[in-house]
């Protein structure tokens, strides 16, 4: 589609699927949302300040104004150097070790806030999640939830593993057959090592989300929250793993889908990523809430890739993707919905 025809008409997933075929998908906040609404990562930071149990104090606050960022990994990463520098100086001081783990609890409370519990996932929907996945040579996503790690997990056949046998990101493994999942901005399974490698946790299901933050002194939880784009580029190129994720999405060959991924001013690195990379095509999910609504989305990407006229835009109505579909959404029971 030129950009711009831009009316409010819309495919159907199957019918654009079998013309224009997608050998990529690229996920954003939207997929996750589109199961469990309070999926609405405005800001981490600011929920870490609010949750009921052991909240960011003042002094963990200061730390983060300090570095002059609100990303959980560069300032955790940043104590872990400090502790490991007194101990070499020989310097008694427990107030590094001290605030890096109290900044790790805050960080499990206020995600375990917004993420959806194991045990309210039903098996069918890990299994559509799962078969729909497997549909793709690469599976980009942006979220760090745990929903396609969880799917995956359920029937690992079909999928490439990117770590060797002792869970640890090894290059080696990303030519072997299957889909791989690549998470642009890391995940609440995977951690920062000290000697800057990524491993892979080997807890499962309700282990994942319940103890992500509780792990060897030194290991990171490697995910970077919501920020700037340069503040998120600056920690994708601290990280073998995320720097590779990145790579691999700005050389992606073929059709690749766009489903919950707006291309925001803070995702402006995956933007710049996907230009470079120039797919045959891209399939992007629209929401269909009205005419004046389908218009205006429409036009945001339009703007996005008006320096790439000649890249293809097909859109098409999100509800008739399977991650989409109507009533895969997952009701929150109401203490969930509760804020300070």
């Amino acid at each position: 589609m030129p950009h711009t025809d831009l009316d409010a008409s819309l495919h159907l997933w199957p019918e654009l699927i079998a013309k224009h075929p997608c050998s990529g998908l690229l996920l954003g906040n939207g997929a996750s949302r589109a199961l469990w609404r309070p999926f609405t990562y405005f800001s981490l930071f600011e929920e870490a300040q609010r949750v009921r149990h052991k909240p960011l104090s003042l002094t963990d606050q200061a730390l983060f104004k300090s570095l002059g960022s609100e990303l959980f990994e560069p300032v955790l990463s940043a104590l872990n150097t400090t502790v490991r520098i007194n101990a070499a100086l020989a310097i008694s001081s427990s107030a590094p070790l001290n605030r890096y783990y109290a900044i790790k609890e805050a960080l499990i409370h206020a995600v375990r806030s917004v993420h959806i519990p194991w045990r309210l996932l039903p098996k069918s929907t890990l299994q559509l999640i799962n078969s729909e996945l497997r549909n793709y040579h690469s599976v980009y996503s942006s979220n760090y939830d745990l929903l396609c790690h969880w799917a995956a997990s359920q029937s690992t056949e079909g999928f490439q593993s990117l770590f060797d046998e002792e869970g640890v990101f090894d290059i080696r493994h990303t030519r072997n057959p299957g889909t791989r999942l690549l998470y642009l901005h890391g995940g609440l399974h995977l951690l920062k090592q000290q000697d800057g490698s990524t491993r892979q946790r080997s807890a499962s299901d309700s282990q994942l989300l319940d103890g992500f933050a509780v792990n060897t002194p030194g290991d990171v939880p490697l995910f970077v929250n919501e920020s700037s784009s340069d503040d998120k580029l600056k920690a994708i190129r601290s990280s073998d793993y995320l720097s590779w994720c990145l790579g691999e999405l700005a050389g992606h060959q073929g059709g690749l889908c766009l489903f919950g991924q707006h291309l925001d001013s803070s995702d402006r690195h995956l933007l710049q990523a996907l230009k470079q990379a120039r797919p045959a095509h891209l399939a992007i999910a629209i929401r269909p809430l009205g005419e004046a609504s389908i218009i205006s989305q429409k036009q945001h990407y339009a703007q996005r890739f008006a320096d790439t006229a000649d890249l293809p835009l097909y859109f098409f109505d999100a509800s008739s993707h399977p991650l989409g579909a109507p009533g895969l959404e997952i009701p929150v029971p109401m203490p969930v919905r509760k804020r300070r």
